[in-house]
């Protein structure tokens, strides 16, 4: 196990309700003027904007609000934001929704303090300061709600970018289960996809000895497969919901990824899908996912068959373990089937004459990117071509 630094100081308030408590979390963590930052109608037509104004109010906490957050949230939002916090001498920033609102949250409270470009921040630059940030999560995705993790997408140019910093963990994060209960089967399938790539770009790693970490990684994507089928067959089971919300969470707040070696090629390589297609991150994701695996299989063929008599109750085939290693990626590609996502560029409305014009943008692939393979141009070239080749499904 490698050396590592883990911190979490995220306060957590999980169940039914909790919503109507989101003043009082403000208040106790030093909130007095907030940005309330929502994304489209959802949370203004279900009441849940209301109940959280509501909250503030009881509190005597003055806010500002600033809707109109899109999935895969752009930068050109994140500059109003800024200027709003400047102009109204906001100090709390409260993100009402999924991953893209809070993301977009996370890149205002970095540009708040900060002199220059918040682009920097999605270029490399690590930021000295930034506004306290909390969450209000309306579907279990992206994670955001507990990492120092942020994704924006630059309008001009189609670029998609992430910025990182413990500065931008949320103060406190309020889930209510009941709150995803009437997300449409596809949202809650895509955020299923993204918790799971979430916990595989840990799991394939060239790090040994890292059991416990293994487990756990294993154990969360043991509920995924069987919970996500639950809710999309019966979307009001408060249970399953709650098992994935925790699991969201779980699988990106870093606590499954301590000590080992992480790969996050698939993230970057969907990056440039969801930023040229606008495609739901989790739908870009089970396209690429499996195709890298096809791809990289190969460098440990022992993780993937461990992988696939674990997590996929595979039996193993000790003579042939590339068998039991490749049965392992089979049934992940069925498990997404199942749940309604694209497999294939073409269902998701990608195009194949794109790929060149998708690597140029990937920007890197210099046989340097990546944890678990190394990965040049046109490695990332032929995952793409997998991701789009329907006889490999």
């Amino acid at each position: 196990m490698n050396n590592f630094q883990f911190y979490s100081p995220t306060e957590f308030i999980f169940g039914r309700e909790t919503e109507n408590k989101a003043g009082h979390y403000v208040k106790k963590h030093g909130g007095s003027s907030v940005l309330l930052h929502f994304g489209g109608g959802s949370a203004v037509k279900s009441g849940l904007l209301g109940r959280v104004k509501a909250s503030l109010e009881a509190e005597g906490i003055a806010y500002t609000e600033l809707g109109g957050v899109k999935p895969n949230p752009r930068d050109t939002l994140v500059y109003k934001g800024i200027d709003i916090c400047r102009e109204n001498n906001i100090d709390f920033i409260l993100a009402v929704g999924g991953g893209s609102v809070i993301d977009s949250a996370k890149a205002i409270a970095m540009g708040v303090p900060y002199d220059g470009d918040f682009w920097d921040f999605y270029s490399g630059k690590d930021p000295e300061a930034a506004l306290p940030v909390a969450t209000v999560l309306t579907i279990a995705a992206a994670g955001s709600e507990g990492s120092g993790d942020s994704v924006i997408t630059k309008e001009e140019g189609g670029l998609k970018r992430g910025a990182g910093s413990d500065l931008i963990r949320p103060r406190f994060s309020i889930l209510n289960p009941e709150l995803t209960c009437t997300l449409p089967a596809y949202q809650t399938a895509c955020g299923a996809t993204d918790i799971m790539a979430h916990v595989f770009e840990r799991y394939f790693t060239n790090t040994t000895e890292v059991e416990i970490t293994d487990r756990l990684c294993e154990a969360v994507l043991m509920t995924m497969i069987k919970e996500t089928p639950r809710v999309i067959a019966d979307p009001a089971n408060y249970d399953a919901r709650a098992n994935i919300m925790w699991a969201g969470m779980v699988a990106h707040n870093n606590i499954v990824g301590v000590g080992r070696e992480q790969d996050w090629n698939s993230h970057g390589i969907e990056h440039e899908l969801s930023a040229l297609y606008d495609c739901a991150h989790g739908a870009g994701l089970a396209v690429i996912m499996p195709a890298w695996m096809e791809f990289v299989y190969k460098h440990d063929i022992m993780r993937f068959a461990q992988a696939a008599t674990r997590i996929w109750g595979c039996k193993m085939d000790f003579a042939a373990p590339e068998n039991t290693a490749r049965e392992g990626i089979i049934r992940f590609r069925r498990f997404l089937r199942d749940i309604g996502m694209p497999l294939t560029f073409d269902e998701l409305g990608a195009k194949t004459d794109d790929i060149p014009a998708l690597v140029d943008k990937f920007g890197l692939g210099d046989g340097r990117t990546g944890g678990f393979v190394k990965l040049s141009s046109e490695d990332i070239a032929s995952i793409y071509r997998i991701a789009a080749d329907p006889k490999l499904i």
